[in-house]
């Protein structure tokens, strides 16, 4: 059996383009970078933010004076308004979300509201990667502005790798 010159062509054709599909998936997706690390996520309801550490050491330890230079920096970046934030209802729920290294070393999450001015939303999760939710009355503060703190932190030795703030606005 012979094939034809128009089946060849045809084959041909399909091969081409084929191979020009996959070079040009190769190329898109290579130009697309890596997937974001080190990222956490708040999650208000249905609508949530995500943010890189404020204060990160390239997977090494932070030592005191990184970690007091962190909390001012955060102070600042909240009256700048320019941390992350959603807003929120005393009767959302509220959750935080790590990703997977995070999840792995270890992680807590609190907010500066609540009863005793501190209400945890996480406390020492290791191997997952959310906190579950938590209700929003429990976690807020009397000034409409919440901050949260999620860390990174290895509970064998209670360093601290990795720090996020985000702020929640109280809506009536």
């Amino acid at each position: 059996m012979s094939l034809s010159t128009r089946v060849i062509a045809a084959l041909g054709a399909v091969v081409v383009i084929g191979a020009g599909t996959v070079g040009g998936s190769i190329a898109y997706a290579s130009s697309q970078g890596k997937p974001a690390e080190r990222e956490a996520t708040l999650v208000v309801g249905t609508s949530s933010v995500r943010s890189a550490p404020l204060c990160y050491n390239g997977g090494k330890p932070l030592d005191q004076a990184q970690i007091e230079k962190c909390q001012l920096d955060a102070k600042k970046a909240g009256k700048d308004k320019k941390l992350e934030s959603l807003d929120v209802k005393a009767g959302d729920r509220v959750g935080v979300g790590v990703d997977p290294d995070t999840g792995e070393r270890g992680w807590f999450a609190f907010t500066d509201g609540g009863q005793q001015g501190q209400s945890p939303i996480a406390q020492e999760v290791k191997d997952s990667t959310f906190s579950g939710t938590v209700l929003a009355s429990t976690l807020l503060n009397t000034s409409g502005t919440t901050t949260v703190t999620v860390v990174e932190a290895d509970q064998k030795t209670n360093d601290i790798y990795g720090v996020w703030y985000f702020e929640l606005h109280t809506e009536s």
